[in-house]
């Protein structure tokens, strides 16, 4: 039972959601929506908790194709950051808007950057990449993830200023040539570095509004002392150069944690769950 509790606790909280929305707003489209989601989530943890070595990918695949191709190309609405910001200042509560306080805001609080490592249609790409392990870390490279936050507000800001009658086809074009971007970019950083997520690590606006809520996850990857050996495999395995070794919430880099297991798959002696 304990085991399951991380795929029960998601479950739940995702059908809580699509339930919640559903009755608050009468659209039924929104318990589709979120079950689907939660759906295939808790079935790829499930399929990963079982040893299935493409699970993560087929729950990656399964929501960000969703994402990106059905609300993004085929709805009209762009989904990533830029997308949350033009919905706000709109004062319009639709897809970007519930999307980025599900996964981004109140979600971490329990999964932490789990959606980055499950459901993130950039990293669906760039995890497909041979690079698979930790490199060395560009830590004075983090805060440019910053300055791109920063510029994603001040790009919306000045389309609602400067074309606001035409500010739904720059949006909606804006959301095309960012995901391009995004994994043009993704995909040569990976290459020129030997690292699938440095684009994740270093550039990735998204991350800036993850980090806070993930530092408190209740699901978590646990570390248990009294079983490692010191190998340091987990830390060589870890995709996002978190500190395996320490239970402690302000371990280096323990908000980066993208519950992708790659750690305790590694790990000689159990010493590391999900849980």
């Amino acid at each position: 039972m304990r085991k399951n509790l991380p795929i029960i606790l998601i479950g739940l909280a995702f059908l809580g959601v699509a339930v919640g929305l559903w009755q608050a707003t009468g659209n039924f489209f929104y318990f589709l929506n979120f079950a689907y989601i939660g759906g295939s989530l808790t079935a790829g943890i499930a399929l990963f908790s079982r040893g299935w070595k493409w699970a993560r990918h087929f729950t990656q695949l399964a929501v960000g194709l969703y994402m990106l191709i059905y609300l993004g190309l085929i709805e009209r609405e762009n989904m990533q950051i830029e997308g949350l910001w033009y919905f706000l200042a709109l004062g319009v509560f639709s897809g970007p808007v519930i999307h980025y306080a599900v996964a981004k805001v109140f979600g971490p609080l329990l999964f932490g950057r789990g959606w980055c490592g499950y459901a993130c249609w950039t990293a669906m790409v760039l995890d497909l990449l041979p690079y698979k392990t930790r490199q060395t870390p560009r830590r004075h490279w983090e805060p440019a993830g910053y300055v791109i936050f920063a510029g994603s507000i001040a790009f919306v800001a000045a389309v609602l200023t400067l074309a606001p009658e035409e500010s739904p086809k720059i949006i909606f074009a804006a959301f095309i040539i960012g995901n391009l971007a995004y994994y043009l970019v993704g995909t040569i950083l990976a290459l020129a570095l030997k690292d699938n997520r440095a684009f994740c690590k270093y550039l990735c606006p998204v991350a800036v509004i993850i980090r806070l809520p993930a530092r408190f996850a209740k699901i978590r990857v646990r570390f248990e002392e009294n079983r490692c050996v010191g190998c340091h495999a987990c830390e060589r395995a870890c995709p996002m150069d978190v500190n395996m070794r320490s239970n402690d919430r302000g371990r280096l880099r323990g908000n980066e944690c993208i519950l992708c297991g790659e750690c305790a798959k590694v790990c000689p002696k159990e010493a590391l769950t999900i849980k």
